[in-house]
């Protein structure tokens, strides 16, 4: 592919783990270009020189903010982006997602916290201007297949409960994927609570925050980095589904390539990976 035809990305978070990571994947594909990064940590070093990148290769300069990674773009050789990665935070990225929907730049969420409410309203702009955006509780395959499984059992077991554990770090809870998961799972059908929460002895916050339905727990305790699991049951038997990511960031960039080079094809908000695959 020509490199005038190459796909024109910026990465929010390119000092993070999966940021990292990232870069150095869109800047050695073919098909996409590396023009943006963001990290208040690194403005003003070169993306390639942060990212050790090969001369010649990304050679924008990381900039503190997302609005001035985007000016700088149409100052320096007037050519827009064409979509913006966000793997920031939770206190970050909708203030990100909405200026880039209204500079016209289509949109990949890696970051986790947004709400229910948050997303309508980033579909509402989005759809507005015409512009597509993708969030994901989690790009990592094997997290998706979990979904998808889960989907499957809550057609057949009438009860379940999910428990997602990070690193003591993490400031959102639940996490994305949990939340993510919950709401697919509220569409399934609601699980059978034997006893109503409000109804608990002791102390009611025990059995957890309730999403969708689902009774959803964050364990935040060092010696994890991320996983979920839910649980079914039934009488006289249970079923376990879990995913546990092993590594910071491998298991997130080809679901988060794959989301960068679809995002154009639809208007409005798109979530879950597993739309984007055939499954």
């Amino acid at each position: 592919m020509l490199r005038g035809m190459r796909l024109r990305v910026c990465i929010a978070g390119v000092s993070g783990k999966v940021g990292k990571a990232l870069g150095v994947a869109v800047a050695g594909a073919e098909d996409l270009e590396l023009v943006g990064a963001v990290s208040r940590r690194w403005a003003g070093q070169s993306v390639a020189g942060a990212l050790g990148l090969a001369g010649g290769v990304a050679t924008a300069t990381i900039r503190a903010s997302v609005p001035d990674a985007l000016d700088a773009l149409d100052v320096v050789d007037g050519r827009p982006c064409d979509v913006l990665i966000d793997y920031t935070s939770a206190a970050a990225v909708e203030a990100h997602v909405h200026h880039s929907i209204e500079r016209g730049v289509h949109v990949v969420i890696g970051s986790s916290g947004l709400s229910s409410e948050q997303y309508d309203e980033i579909d509402r702009r989005a759809r507005a201007v015409g512009v597509g955006v993708f969030a994901a509780g989690n790009f990592a395959l094997t997290a998706v297949l979990l979904q998808r499984f889960a989907e499957l059992a809550a057609r057949v077991l009438p009860t379940w409960e999910i428990v997602d554990y990070a690193s003591p770090g993490k400031p959102d809870a639940p996490s994305g994927t949990a939340r993510e998961l919950a709401a697919r799972l509220g569409q399934v059908r609601a699980p059978v609570v034997e006893r109503p929460i409000a109804e608990t002895l002791g102390e009611p916050a025990a059995r957890g925050a309730t999403l969708s339905g689902s009774q959803l727990h964050s364990v935040r305790v060092p010696g994890y980095l991320s996983s979920i699991e839910v649980t079914f049951g039934q009488a006289g038997e249970r079923l376990l589904l879990r995913h546990d990511a092993i590594d910071g960031s491998a298991p997130y960039v080809s679901g988060t390539l794959l989301a960068v080079r679809r995002v154009r094809e639809w208007t409005g908000l798109r979530r879950g990976l597993d739309t984007l695959l055939d499954l």
